[in-house]
């Protein structure tokens, strides 16, 4: 039984986790004023994927991560910061 709620517990906060992405994802790339389909090709970032991260449904590696923050013209340290600020102050990803 312990595994069940383990398992349920980390997909509940992988949930919380990528719809904390895609909040600021879709937030900053509205900053830019620019349509998916457009930011996505500028960037290199496949517009479906840049359309499931927004809708926080999907997960992506870091190197797509970076690409996005310097995209948004910042330091990919400052965008885990604004994805940090999205998440309830006592998130842990195992608890």
């Amino acid at each position: 039984m312990q595994a069940a709620d383990d398992k349920e517990l980390l997909e509940k906060n992988k949930d919380i986790l990528l719809k904390a992405i895609g909040n600021v994802v879709k937030r900053e790339r509205l900053r830019t004023k620019t349509g998916i389909n457009k930011f996505s090709y500028e960037y290199d970032i496949g517009n479906g994927l840049l359309s499931y991260l927004e809708k926080g449904v999907s997960d992506t590696k870091i190197t797509t991560m970076w690409k996005l923050a310097n995209a948004f013209g910042m330091k990919f340290s400052d965008f885990a910061r604004m994805i940090e600020s999205e998440l309830p102050p006592d998130f842990d990803f195992y608890k």
